[in-house]
């Protein structure tokens, strides 16, 4: 064939290959900023909704779709046979929760107010809650390792029976903040008052019909988002596992991030606490399970077997969470040390081949 042909050819081919990982790229980046706000309207039409119903059911509902955004980005991912993105999402939503945004919390109020304090009762119990967790993560990886010479159904089987461990502590955990010492997480009499007036403006109808409508918008964004994943990782030279714990845990957690933040702001600690260790909580003891259990309804079940550096850096987020909310109070220097760490494995994250 002439060569002049053959240039003819390859050059317009490569420049609709180079559009079409372009549009990728643009595709991942638009989808993720179009889910932030949707799963802000999530949010606020759990909030109202909640008001309707009460403190039980509203607590429930508050428990179920807190981390929707990140539950259905996983869910799709996890349809596509994405386990390293779900497992890695898993990973960053727990340490982004409680190191980002905790740490953000802590330095926005840190700098209007010199002293913070919140329920340390609350805190400890969810400190320990999230080292549960962390145990959950670890001991998969610990049999793998010990026992390497075992059959892979048993790892299956042992990931199974510890999310079935996680879910049934996680429904406790409901009946404990709901029901049992509900009083531990109600904050500050006047303050709920006050939020509770001015959440009464969606009626009940309205805020299902927002929350309805922002669900199928995210499962929608999610679908394009998770399509991209693999075209966009390459194309900017990062791993599959640098998008889950980076990118797709803080495009699920950004609404949380700023509500914690701004509560921080207003000097409620308490409520900033309680946001960003109990989505942690939700995302180790209620997200994971999910994930395992469906996973065998789609044919290919999914373990809890996480890479070594992603059960390290998961310990060492709880580790310092829990020295930071053994004595019930914080200031803004505590808040630079949460996301130091963060910023520390971010960077580990990505150089990770």
């Amino acid at each position: 064939m002439n060569p002049l042909t053959l240039l003819l050819i390859f050059v317009p081919v490569s420049i609709v290959l180079e559009l079409i990982r372009a549009s990728e790229i643009w595709i991942f980046i638009t989808s993720a900023l179009a889910i932030i706000p949707l799963a802000g309207f999530m949010g606020k039409a759990t909030e109202h909704l909640s008001a309707k119903l009460g403190a039980g059911l509203g607590g429930l509902l508050n428990a179920s779709f807190g981390n929707a955004a990140e539950l259905i980005i996983a869910l799709l991912a996890l349809k596509r046979g994405l386990y390293e993105v779900v497992k890695a999402s898993i990973t960053g939503s727990i340490i982004g929760n409680i190191l980002l945004v905790l740490g953000l919390s802590v330095v926005a109020g840190g700098i209007k107010f010199e002293r913070q304090t919140f329920n340390r009762t609350a805190a400890c119990m969810g400190a320990t809650l999230l080292t549960l967790s962390a145990i959950g993560l670890v001991v998969p990886a610990l049999f793998h390792r010990v026992a390497h010479g075992s059959q892979a159904n048993h790892e299956q089987e042992l990931s199974l029976e510890i999310a079935i461990v996680l879910f049934t502590t996680y429904l406790l955990s409901l009946v404990f903040a709901l029901r049992t010492h509900k009083h531990l997480y109600a904050g500050d009499g006047v303050h709920a008052g006050n939020e509770a007036a001015s959440i009464e403006g969606w009626s009940r109808i309205k805020s299902v019909l927002v929350l309805l409508i922002s669900t199928i918008l995210v499962a929608l964004m999610s679908e394009f988002l998770v399509g991209a994943v693999d075209h966009t990782a390459s194309a900017l030279g990062m791993t599959q596992v640098f998008i889950g714990v980076i990118v797709v845990a803080i495009i699920g957690n950004a609404a949380e991030h700023s509500t914690a933040v701004l509560m921080a702001a207003k000097n409620r600690m308490d409520i900033a606490m309680n946001i960003a260790i109990g989505s942690s909580i939700q995302i180790a003891l209620f997200v994971a399970p999910v994930l395992i259990f469906v996973s065998y309804l789609f044919g290919q079940p999914m373990d809890l077997l996480f890479t070594t550096f992603e059960v390290v850096a998961i310990g060492l987020a709880v580790g310092i969470v829990s020295l930071i909310s053994m004595d019930g109070e914080s200031n803004w220097m505590e808040g630079v040390q949460l996301l130091a760490v963060y910023i520390i494995l971010a960077i580990a994250f990505y150089f990770l081949p």
